[in-house]
């Protein structure tokens, strides 16, 4: 038997985990990461990376006996700091959401890139920024290091390159898999402090004796190139082929798939990685997600809430005998909401439950913000419309990624904390009207244990596959919908799409 060990490098914490080829964890460890935060300034210690990756991964290793056929390790996507050529820190890590740096410059100096590559403009948080920022004070001699690059290179031992995923938002030229060198010569960034770049999956190398010592792995494992830490879910999540999508639903919500095409996005909300395979890896963060419960409802315990909505039968909505009560009913409220299904206890009402104001996906629109439609009548009803509203939001996603010619007909696996509710799960699959898989471990540091060598098809388990009951949710998605036309914020070719693809089913 053998074992491969992924390694989940966060913000508050790291993991790393022993998996067997059959998909049995053999061990896990996790150790705390503070972080400094004021403000737009977000700044970690690159020591204590590797402090608590070697805590981590030696107890992640004490049960473990068989050999161990690769390491590799997800890392926060654009956070960089600079190192000496021995790779001490030379400053301290600028997180993946310090928002000190300005991207104009970047974007004067590679537009043209940034439009080829399908994201058409970095932000201010993105790492090219960042790098610029740094290098303003910077002494002679320094290196631009990522966070998995620092600590690949303490396992290693020596200088390691940098793999396409954690250096898309430094800038990196994913078609032409290199440094579009032009563009830093105007922006006068030196060529000598740029690591070399590969593929996630490339070996960089195996473990020395001295990280050995620290960490527990034995001397001589092969150290592979990971990804970021979004990539690495979607790894874990199994969503490897084209048509795939891996939707994480927790505080926010992210979609990641896979295309044999690189997709362009007008609006530049969707951007895309390359896969190990040379496929590419489209994706789009939402504003909306669980962070709204916590928020509007505080102080609720949220499990009960969701028994307490299925026990009602708000979830009725998708069942045939409530929605053609909805359909039959010939009186309507003025926000246009049946006033029959409000008569038996059935709340129609959505929340666009934007966790901060502002949203990134499946629309860009700096202004938006939450807004409901009907009328809770208490807690109960006011969580179920939160999650019929991420529900849609959802779904508005996959109807953009249609418009922008992404597949999106395979297999949908949700991950992340919203799948510990089934009624939400049930929910999302109703209203997407399709199946929906369920898997038993979907870890970054799960797919960093594929991604270093171990078998999709024998690690990846499934738990369950969610078939939609049937229901009908569609008038209350093209009001949604509607409504975002209405407010401005969502353009009128990506209504017209959602409507198209909802009326043609």
């Amino acid at each position: 038997m053998s074992v491969w060990i992924g390694i989940d490098l966060g913000t508050q914490s790291v993991r790393a985990m022993a998996v067997a080829g059959d998909g049995r964890v053999l061990g896990t460890g996790s150790r705390p990461l503070t972080s400094h935060r004021d403000g737009p300034r977000h700044e970690q210690d690159p020591e204590q990376w590797w402090r608590g990756l070697a805590a981590a991964t030696r107890e992640a290793m004490s049960a473990v006996r068989a050999p161990v056929e690769g390491v590799a390790v997800a890392a926060t996507s654009g956070t960089i700091l600079l190192t000496d050529a021995s790779g001490r820190p030379v400053t301290p890590a600028l997180m993946y959401d310090d928002r000190r740096a300005d991207a104009t410059l970047a974007n004067e100096a590679g537009g043209q890139v940034w439009d080829r590559l399908g994201y058409r403009r970095m932000q201010p948080n993105w790492a090219l920024p960042k790098l610029l920022w740094l290098l303003r004070d910077a002494p002679a001699g320094v290196r631009l290091t990522h966070q998995n690059d620092f600590v690949n290179r303490r396992l290693t031992g020596h200088a390691v390159a940098t793999d396409l995923s954690n250096a898309l938002k430094t800038g990196v030229d994913l078609i032409e898999e290199r440094w579009p060198l032009d563009v830093f010569d105007t922006l006068r960034v030196p060529r000598e402090i740029l690591p070399d770049v590969v593929r996630p999956g490339t070996r960089l190398g195996a473990v020395c004796a001295a990280a050995a010592e620290e960490t527990g792995l034995p001397a001589g494992t092969p150290v592979i190139a990971g990804t970021t830490d979004g990539c690495a879910a979607q790894l874990g999540a199994g969503a490897l082929r084209p048509g795939s999508w891996n939707s994480v639903l927790g505080t926010t919500l992210v979609l990641k798939g896979v295309t044999k095409e690189l997709i362009h996005d007008p609006l530049g909300v969707v951007y895309s990685h390359r896969a190990p395979d040379g496929s590419w890896l489209p994706g789009g963060a939402s504003s909306t997600g669980a962070g709204a419960l916590t928020r509007d409802l505080p102080g609720r315990d949220l499990n009960a809430l969701s028994a307490e909505a299925a026990t009602r039968g708000l979830n009725a909505l998708t069942a045939g005998a409530a929605a053609r009560h909805l359909d039959a009913a010939a009186t309507r409220s003025p926000d246009g909401l049946s006033a029959e299904a409000a008569t038996r206890g059935l709340s129609p009402a959505v929340t666009y439950p934007l966790v901060s104001r502002g949203e990134r996906f499946p629309f860009a629109a700096p202004d938006a913000e939450t807004f409901t439609l009907g009328r809770p009548a208490d807690d109960v009803e006011r969580y179920a419309a939160i999650l019929l509203g991420a529900a849609f939001v959802e779904r508005l996603c996959f109807d953009y990624l249609d418009l922008l010619g992404a597949p999106v007909d395979g297999e949908i696996v949700l991950t992340g904390g919203a799948t510990k509710s089934a009624y939400w799960t049930q929910l999302r699959a109703d209203v997407l009207e399709r199946p929906v898989t369920l898997r038993e471990n979907a870890e970054p540091a799960l797919g960093m244990a594929v991604l270093a060598g171990g078998d999709p098809a024998s690690m990846i388990r499934t738990r369950a596959v969610v078939e939609p009951s049937g229901g009908r949710l569609r008038e209350p998605y093209l009001r949604f919908v509607a409504e975002l036309e209405r407010r401005g914020w969502l353009d009128a070719t990506a209504a017209a799409h959602a409507r198209e693809r909802t009326t043609d089913r």
